[in-house]
């Protein structure tokens, strides 16, 4: 795409706003680790792998900043800088696998000097390794996709959730690019209508014919036979192949094995997270109330109204029909295939 979510410039981060897009191209510059921070908590870059891409830059901000040329306090001062990122949103994956890069590095011999130019060389390889895995996924996924297919979709994965070619749009964009005629139905994704105001947005700038519903919509155009297959992204992914996305996927899935319809994931490795195993164990964040109860500024629910805010649900594998990775697609048992390529 035209745009670049993220962009590395030597010593400071460039990052697409999208909490403005549709309507505007606004972007945050900073040497400051903690502005990109409240950038991840604010969703100005969102979407797992963009996430894991961001977090791993601001370890690099925040390394570059540190003042001591001694090693002991440097990495004093680099730890609070890494729990720092790592807090800033509990459920993506791919945050902590980048930490957990970056961590390492860290903890490698040298001078301070070198261990900085490590960090930053580990921070840009971890952007250049999410952009080629969501190409080659993309790559696989295009096989699924049938000349004619339509295709349901929820919440953003294409380039802006990436930084690279995209996984649940990157498929779809894929196939088109391959001839097949395929179309896309997106649902709004409620609160912060995500597929509403980037998903219609990116598949417009691909060519891809797109229409937008309300999320409640899925399941009439499930009853119609509007829908062939469903594409999501994820944001973790357990060993046994549960998976955490944006609210309202699990219902999605539900619904589709009611219809008989396929239902995919598509995401990178650096998604799945073998050390859990199932998705009873992944933490599920909690946001503000506000998401809710307000849309754009203007208050829509009565003042003392109680709210939960849930950014995430689990999907249970047996709903899954195969999730898609750089390295293969994956099909039950989900358990072994994972095991077998992580």
């Amino acid at each position: 795409m035209a745009v670049k979510p993220i962009e590395w410039l030597g010593n400071r981060i460039k990052i697409l706003d999208q909490t403005r897009l549709p309507l505007e191209e606004v972007y945050l510059e900073t040497h400051d680790y903690l502005e990109v921070c409240t950038a991840i908590k604010q969703l100005v870059v969102r979407g797992a792998p963009s996430i894991g891409v961001a977090g791993g830059y601001a370890i690099a901000l925040g390394a570059l900043k540190i003042k001591s040329e001694f090693n002991n306090i440097f990495i004093k001062e680099y730890q609070v800088v890494s729990r720092t990122v790592a807090a800033t949103r509990p459920t993506a994956r791919n945050l902590f696998f980048a930490v957990e890069r970056m961590d390492k590095v860290a903890g490698t011999a040298g001078t301070v000097e070198e261990i900085k130019q490590a960090l930053v060389d580990e921070a840009v390889k971890i952007h250049n390794e999410e952009a080629e895995a969501t190409e080659k996924l993309s790559d696989y996924g295009a096989e699924l996709i049938e000349d004619g297919f339509t295709v349901l979709t929820h919440c953003n994965a294409g380039p802006l959730a990436t930084t690279g070619y995209g996984t649940a749009l990157g498929v779809i964009i894929r196939a088109k690019e391959q001839g097949k005629n395929v179309s896309v139905y997106a649902d709004e994704t409620r609160p912060l209508l995500q597929g509403a105001r980037l998903t219609t947005w990116e598949l417009q700038q691909a060519g891809v014919p797109v229409t937008l519903i309300t999320d409640s919509m899925a399941g009439y155009m499930m009853s119609q036979g509007r829908i062939d297959c469903v594409i999501t992204g994820a944001d973790r992914i357990t060993a046994n192949g549960d998976t955490a996305n944006k609210i309202g996927t699990y219902t999605l899935a539900v619904l589709a094995k009611e219809h008989n319809i396929p239902f995919y994931i598509a995401a990178p490795f650096s998604t799945i997270d073998t050390s859990l195993k199932t998705g009873d164990d992944i933490p599920i964040e909690e946001r503000n109330p506000e998401e809710i109860t307000h849309f754009q500024g203007v208050q829509t629910a009565p003042d003392n109204t109680s709210v939960e805010n849930p950014a995430f649900d689990v999907t249970p594998h047996r709903y899954i029909t195969a999730i898609i990775t750089e390295r293969g697609i994956i099909r039950e048992p989900f358990h072994e295939g994972i095991k077998r390529w992580k």
